[in-house]
Order: structure tokens, then sequence, then C-alpha cells
């Protein structure tokens, strides 16, 4: 259980440390063989030497660095590390003169005797090694898993908060709309069954469609006609509303609710009590690149300041998380007429 407990916290899959330490103990197998020609001593120091590598290996990754070195108590850290290297000498020699050969460094030019400062330098420096090699190894994958974490994360909360400025744009869009029925219903206008109607109808998109990452520009261009017929309901010939489009759009996908808000913004500043509303929407495909243009009448009366921008605010944002720097959103007013102009990469990277 012990065992088991241990490896299951290694962030390593046990398969790979087992095809590390496999392809290690072969390496190292040929290498003192072809020293010696002699692959039965080579074949036993390793199986002696290998376990006790291993051993001291995970002890100083997986014990000594998250307690010492990680929490900055680097005497303890460096006292132990030593302590542990000078008994992995210990045993590893004592093994080796035991079960393996009374010449206690074969591989050695001259007849070498244990317990020298050679031969104690000379062994810790390949088990330093053989640390120093797998803790390089491991950092490179925490590393990389680490990014690649982190940028799950980073998707995660992009969407989350996309989801989320998703969903304010809902609640926003009907209080306007119910804003306008009511208003009708006050008057007693035969329109307001008809504004319901158009309500059913946008509903669907904006509570479904806005479920998906992204839906055809044509039915977005349906639904803010849709939205138009809506306000033309409650305001009659006063709203004159145009939507032109330039270019193919039928395999164009965009993120919903993109364009309404600046539809409805229309609406909210440009409506005085006695002049008419004009709306112009332009959509126009080039060069791989959508460019969406509203033109309104503009009233600065009705302009209430950001005190109720939700809906504006909401889409900069989302074409923030989205398009990063790809995209450019102008607003600027000339006299009497405001202008929104959006440009769009449509590229799917």
């Amino acid at each position: 259980m012990m065992f088991k407990k241990l490896f299951s916290e290694f962030r390593i899959p046990i398969r790979y440390h087992l095809l590390f330490w496999t392809l290690y103990f072969i390496f190292n197998f040929f290498r003192f063989a072809t020293i010696n020609n002699d692959y039965w001593y080579s074949l036993k120091s390793n199986l002696i030497e290998f376990p006790l590598n291993i051993i001291i290996t995970y002890f100083t990754i997986y014990f000594l660095i998250p307690r010492y070195i990680l929490k900055k108590k680097y005497f303890q850290f460096f006292a132990l590390f030593t302590a542990s290297l000078l008994l992995f000498y210990l045993v590893r020699t004592g093994l080796n003169y035991i079960l393996v050969t009374k010449n206690i460094w074969p591989e050695a030019q001259g007849n070498q005797e244990p317990f020298t400062m050679i031969h104690i330098v000379e062994l810790i420096i390949g088990a330093i090694y053989v640390i120093a090699l797998v803790s390089a190894i491991k950092l490179t994958y925490d590393w990389v898993n680490e990014k690649r974490r982190n940028e799950k994360l980073e998707k995660i909360q992009l969407e989350t908060e996309l989801n989320f400025l998703k969903s304010q744009i809902q609640p926003h869009f009907f209080f306007n709309t119910l804003n306008n029925l009511y208003a009708l219903v006050m008057k007693n206008s035969p329109n307001a069954p008809n504004v319901v109607l158009k309500l059913s109808e946008i509903m669907q998109y904006v509570l479904y469609e806005v479920k998906e990452p992204k839906i055809s520009l044509m039915k977005s261009i349906n639904y803010l006609y849709s939205y138009l017929e809506l306000e033309k309901l409650r305001y009659g010939d006063r709203v004159k509303s145009e939507i032109s489009i330039d270019g193919n759009i039928d395999d164009i996908e965009i993120p919903p609710l993109l364009f309404l808000p600046f539809i409805e913004n229309c609406f909210k500043h440009g409506i005085t009590h006695d002049e008419d509303i004009k709306v112009c929407i332009d959509f126009v495909v080039q060069d791989n690149f959508l460019y969406f243009t509203v033109e309104n009448t503009f009233s600065k009366k009705n302009d209430t300041g950001t005190k109720h921008g939700i809906g504006i605010e909401n889409v900069k944002r989302r074409l923030e998380l989205l398009y990063g720097n790809k995209y450019s959103l102008k607003t600027e007013s000339k006299l009497n007429t405001y202008i929104v102009s959006l440009k769009l990469p449509l590229d799917e990277n």
C-alpha cells in the first residue's frame, strides 16, 4: 500500500519511470561491460547499484527538495543530502564487496582500495549525476504539465467569463423589450400582441442560439431584422431602417449577440418625440474580414451616459476576449448621426 501511495504522488506515470530506469540500466550495463570486457561483473554490479540509485534519487526529488529546498531550509537540505550520499556509498561499497567482488574497483587503473578519497568522490559523483539527470527530466515534465494546466485554466476562465457576459445580455435585452411592450399596453395599442409574437421569435435566438460558440452570420442578420420590425411595431413609420450586405456571407460564422446591443442603442439614444429615427446597417466581407457599420440618428437629449451601458460594455469585453488585438471598434458622432464601425477577422484561428 505504501509503495502504491508513493507512486500515486508521482506526476509522471509509472510506466515512464520504468521505461527510463530500464533504458538507463541497459546503457550502464553495456558501458561498464565494455570497459572491463566482463559482462557478468557489470550485470551483478548494476543489479546492486541501480536499486540504490533509484532510492536516493527519489528520496532527494520527492522528499528532500519539497520539504527543504522549496521551504528555503538550505542547510538542512545539504546536511541530509550529504548524509544520504555517504550512506549510499557505504551500502553500495559494502554490498559490492560482499556479493560481487573483493576487487572493489576493477574498472579503475591499478589496484584501488575502498574508502579512499578518490573512490568516495567517484561513486558520489556518479550518484549525483543520476540524481541531476532524473531531476532535469522531472522539472522539464512538470514545466510542460504546468504550462498545459495554466493554458487549460485560462481557457476555462475565458469560457466562464464569456458565458457570463452572454447571460448578462439576455436580461438586458428583455428588460428593454418589456419596457417597449409596457408602453404599448399602457396606450392600449393594437400592436401589443404583435410585439409579443416578435418577442417570442427573438427569444429563440437570445435563449437558445446564445449557447452556441458561433452561429451563422445570416441568422444573426435575420434576428437584427426581427428586432427592427419589433421596434417598428412600437414607433410605426417613424423608424426608417435599411440592412445592406456586400460579399458572400453563406459560410461565415460569428459569436452570437455581437451586433444586437449596437442596434438596441440606436433606439435608446436615437428616438425623439417628433423626429424620425434612421438606422442604416452595413455588412461587408472583404479580404478575410467582416466590416459591420451602423449609422443612426442621434439625440444628445436621450444620452443617459454610461448608467445603462451594460450591453455595449459587455460586447467590448467579449470582443477583447474573443479577438484580442485583432479587431477594431470605432464610434463617432457627426452632427445628429452616430456611427459604429466594427472590423472582425474571419480567420478560424
